[in-house]
């Protein structure tokens, strides 16, 4: 895992990214919203925000 995945942020089915609780479902709505922004065309250090 990218160590600034952190700094995604976001909507994923309807829950903000940075909100999450659970450690677990945090990484997979991680890898949720990575996977929709590239599907989108976004560039990965947008995305990332670094």
């Amino acid at each position: 895992m990218n160590p600034s995945r952190s700094q995604i942020s976001g909507v994923v089915c309807g829950v903000r990214v940075e909100e999450i609780e659970e450690p677990t479902m945090r990484e997979i709505r991680y890898l949720d919203k990575l996977v929709d922004e590239l599907a989108k065309g976004k560039a990965m250090e947008k995305i990332l925000r670094a």
